[in-house]
Formats: structure tokens, C-alpha cells, sequence
């Protein structure tokens, strides 16, 4: 296991995680801001490719009551010494505060600047950037860049 928040577990993706995760990344709502649905084969390959190799660039996130999936949070080296944060929740767990509370807790133990990517049109990604103290530092690929330093 990565972390556990109040609410969630972090934890390493396992191959037979597809199918519960495929309702998630099937939807189109969800993907919205990403790229098209999944198919299941397409969420087979996510897993396998983004959450299984080594180091992983996602991580599985459950309900620590319950264990249901809940999605996956992106957290890996982005290139320039910083780790990459961001999360893809299932809908029904939208407004809950769960990416706060995520991103609260991987900043509390980060030991190096900590950068959010999104589309300029994710109102909500902005708004919890800089309730948190992320700093907009500019654009790449058509994506804002927050960033937030460790010191």
C-alpha cells in the first residue's frame, strides 16, 4: 500500500482489478477531461501498462469502509525532480472532497515540488490547485502546469 487518507486506501494495481474498475473508466463523464471511454480491453492495457510496471504511474484507490473502488491516483516522477499529482474518481464520488483530501495527503510526505496538469476548461482541478497553494507556472501541451514546492 502507497498511503491511506481518512477515507481511502492507496494501493499497488493487481491484474484482475480490470473489472471493477472498467465501470469508471468507461464512462464517459469520468473521461471527459482524459480521452475516450475504455473498453475492456483498453482498461486491461491501462492497468497493465500505467499501474503495474515499475515504478507505477497510477495507483488504485479504494473505500477503507467497504473496499469498492473509487479510482486511481496518478502520482510519478514528471521529469524535472517533481512527482506528478492528479486522480480520476468514479462519479459517484464526486463532492465529496476525496481529491483534497488525496492530494492533502501526498503533499504532507512529499519531499520534492509536487505539479498538477490540467485542461484549462477543469474548473474543478484549478479550484482545488489553489485552495491548496499550487502556483499556475505555465502551460505545456495545451495543459495549465500548477505547481506547488516542497520547501
Amino acid at each position: 500500500m502507497l498511503k491511506e487518507t481518512k477515507r481511502l486506501l492507496i494501493r499497488p494495481f493487481r491484474e484482475e482489478d480490470a473489472e471493477a474498475w472498467q465501470p469508471i473508466l468507461s464512462d464517459p463523464e469520468v473521461m471527459r477531461w482524459l480521452e475516450p471511454p475504455f473498453s475492456p480491453e483498453q482498461t486491461r492495457r491501462f492497468i497493465r501498462e500505467a499501474g503495474l510496471c515499475s515504478p507505477p504511474l497510477v495507483w488504485a484507490l479504494m473505500e477503507k469502509e467497504g473496499g469498492r473502488p473509487v479510482g486511481h491516483l496518478i502520482w510519478h516522477p514528471y521529469g524535472d525532480g517533481a512527482m506528478e499529482l492528479g486522480w480520476v474518481l468514479g462519479r459517484e464520488h464526486w463532492g465529496q472532497g476525496l481529491a483534497t483530501e488525496l492530494t492533502e495527503a501526498l503533499l504532507t510526505d512529499a519531499q520534492t515540488d509536487v505539479v498538477i496538469e490540467c485542461l484549462p476548461e477543469q474548473a474543478a482541478t484549478r479550484r482545488i490547485a489553489e485552495k491548496l497553494g499550487f502556483t499556475c507556472v505555465g502551460e505545456k501541451d495545451g495543459l495549465l502546469v500548477w505547481r506547488k514546492s516542497h520547501l
